[in-house]
């Protein structure tokens, strides 16, 4: 079956000629039909991810509501709940659309102040029942503002079991997606995404990452985050500008949303016959309320719903049925536990830093 899927996608992958970006205007206009073909693409990748998580599952099956939002536009959510691998998972799609930004976008994008603008996009999070199973997110979206336009998204893997393979997988599967498009993307988009799912008040990592990248509008800024000083930012100015059309930014999403299934599937094939007992169990759903905290307090795809009147039920079925908190937990020394929480929480070259391997293997960690 991950033969087949891997097949899909890469006979789905775009086009492999790219135009010259000294032919590459910035602030290109988007084709007539932009909302359309944004609209068309997200809703395919929900059905065809849908259809890829029932398959693999083997018993679960998304149940569908459709909502609308009294300011404009609706959407599709469609959640899983007590699968043979899902305890809870949802794919959502949404299509809003108003007088007026939020805050949290207008901070990025001053322009589009005063414009009625446009939204549609597809996210997912997956929170499997085993513990050696990674929760996933997944996140595709298009804006159009008056004359601003942008693409943003991304996927990002959470583990409570470290297993070097799995990180590596995950990112390698995001790295042909990107490359597809344009070799330069996956070395910035990759800690950005580093960058973006960090706790803060943690000092930790979401989990081992994948990409994110936003506010991509064909003017050739790869990096458009919020720390000028860090390695998402040193990459692009090393870089330089890659200015990219509609098109291809189109093509990117269309990849790296297709990447999923092939990206997530042997991870779950891999893993979910491995037995646990409670201690796996208590410290997965630990780790999960470090989900909660970041979802509830970082993420601004949860905060833009909130803002613009989304639907509440939607925003939050990223939340884990399940999660506790424990006072000032400590993993034992040298514990499979510690390794997750020193290694795995932390950004790494996943493909370039030899002693991973070293650190993983006392702890069969490796594959």
């Amino acid at each position: 079956m991950i033969r087949s899927l891997f097949k899909r996608w890469k006979g789905q992958s775009p086009q492999d000629s790219l135009v010259s970006s000294t032919s590459e205007m910035p602030g290109e206009r988007p084709p007539a039909d932009s909302r359309a073909r944004a609209r068309a693409l997200v809703m395919a990748l929900q059905d065809e991810i849908c259809a890829g998580l029932e398959q693999i599952d083997g018993s679960g099956r998304f149940q569908e509501e459709s909502w609308e939002r009294p300011e404009g536009g609706g959407g599709r959510s469609r959640v899983m709940r007590e699968g043979r691998i899902f305890e809870q998972g949802g794919v959502n799609f949404s299509e809003v659309q108003g007088e007026e930004l939020p805050p949290s976008i207008l901070k990025q994008r001053p322009e589009a102040k005063g414009h009625p603008w446009f939204a549609t996009g597809t996210s997912m999070v997956l929170h499997p029942r085993n513990p050696f199973v990674p929760t996933v997110h997944l996140n595709y979206r298009y804006f159009e503002a008056g004359p601003v336009w942008w693409f943003g998204g991304g996927a990002d893997l959470t583990p409570f079991y470290p297993f070097l393979e799995d990180a590596r997988h995950f990112h390698r599967t995001h790295q042909e997606a990107c490359d597809s498009v344009d070799e330069r993307l996956y070395q910035v988009f990759k800690p950005w995404c580093d960058e973006y799912f960090f706790l803060k008040h943690r000092q930790e990592t979401r989990g081992v990452g994948g990409i994110f990248y936003d506010y991509q509008d064909g003017s050739g800024r790869l990096y458009r985050g919020q720390d000028p000083e860090g390695p998402a930012a040193r990459k692009a100015s090393e870089i330089g500008a890659v200015p990219l059309s509609w098109e291809q930014l189109f093509a990117l999403a269309g990849a790296n949303g297709r990447a999923f299934l092939p990206a997530y599937s042997p991870i779950i094939e891999r893993r979910n016959g491995l037995s646990y007992g409670d201690r796996e169990r208590q410290f997965q759903l630990y780790r999960r309320g470090r989900y909660v905290e970041f979802n509830l307090v970082w993420d601004r795809g949860t905060i833009f719903g909130l803002q613009t009147n989304g639907r509440t039920e939607s925003i939050l079925m990223s939340l884990p049925p399940l999660a506790r908190w424990e006072y000032a937990y400590q993993p034992a020394p040298g514990s499979r536990e510690a390794l997750l929480t020193d290694l795995f929480t932390r950004p790494q070259d996943w493909f370039g830093d030899p002693s991973l391997e070293d650190r993983c293997r006392p702890h069969q960690a490796v594959n």
